[in-house]
């Protein structure tokens, strides 16, 4: 059964890179620190409970994609991560159980703008970092200025077969203005 996605519209597409314009959305978020293969595995469990039930609610939130992950620092080798699921399509804050466990939090992001590269394949930071750099040197050829660091996101499941798999890399971005 598919899972629902963040809501975007794509305003370009130059396989395998895109620009899309992200709808505001609401994320439960909670931060790790350690190397880049091993937060993303901490993180899950207390965020997959929070969406289970264990909330002030006791209410099933329904899984979605992408898992997303962001370095809070990138200038460090390692250090504190940011892992989120992002809440169903519509959510609002207001709206969503608050967690039970103290290191999960929910915050709104709002609508941006994202230069995007899609790949398949591993889950390894130099894979990452491989489609990452691409993404940047694409970013200044064609002119875009990033607003924020780089985020990765994962749409599938652990044992999907590696070459199964959809992953991203996202830079927020700065549209040009239409009198550029």
């Amino acid at each position: 059964m598919a899972s629902q996605e963040a809501k975007f519209s794509v305003l370009l597409n130059e396989s395998p890179f895109e620009v899309r314009d992200y709808e505001p959305l609401v994320v439960a978020q909670t931060q790790v620190s350690g190397d880049f293969s091993e937060v993303g595995k901490q993180a899950f469990g207390r965020l997959f409970r929070y969406i289970t039930g264990h909330n002030l609610s006791q209410q099933k939130i329904a899984m979605t994609a992408p898992v997303i992950q962001q370095q809070e620092s990138p200038s460090q080798a390692s250090g504190d991560w940011w892992v989120s699921f992002i809440m169903p399509a519509g959510s609002q804050l207001v709206d969503i159980p608050q967690p039970k466990d103290a290191s999960v939090h929910l915050q709104e992001v709002p609508a941006q703008h994202m230069a995007v590269i899609r790949y398949s394949g591993s889950w390894s930071e130099a894979s990452y970092n491989g489609h990452k750099r691409k993404l940047v040197r694409w970013l200044q050829d064609k002119g875009y200025q990033a607003s924020g660091e780089a985020i990765w996101a994962r749409y599938n499941p652990p044992f999907t077969l590696w070459f199964l798999r959809r992953n991203e890399v996202l830079i927020p971005i700065l549209m040009p203005s239409v009198d550029q």
